[in-house]
């Protein structure tokens, strides 16, 4: 391995136990399909952030996304590297989350969906 090969090699992103990927996708109110945005994401996803930042964790992430394909189930939230799968729908379920997934390591059952794909 070369030397800049291994320094890249070294200055990979840091490893998150647990990484959040949030839907934003705002399609207008009377799509179809429905979207996470129409159905009241984005005040539970700024919570969601405020209350990670609080935590000082830095070993959970946030990332907003696009569609994650079950949109009139929204707002949609997938924590990995488990893989599951949220439905929020108001700010204490983001606080239980939060607390007792993220920062507790216990899903919290009754917000678990199951995508059938």
């Amino acid at each position: 391995m070369s030397e800049a090969a291994e320094s890249e090699v070294l200055d990979i992103p840091q490893v998150y136990t647990h990484h959040v990927f949030c839907c934003f996708t705002q399609r207008p109110p009377q799509h179809p399909r429905g979207s996470c945005g129409a159905n009241g994401a984005a005040p539970l996803w700024d919570r969601l952030a405020k209350k990670l930042e609080a935590s000082g964790r830095r070993d959970i992430a946030m990332t907003s996304s696009g569609c994650l394909s079950f949109c009139q189930a929204g707002p949609i939230m997938v924590v990995y590297p488990q893989g599951i799968w949220y439905t929020p729908k108001s700010p204490e379920d983001i606080d239980e989350i939060v607390t007792s997934h993220l920062l507790g390591g216990k899903p919290v059952e009754r917000l678990i969906i199951v995508p059938r794909i």
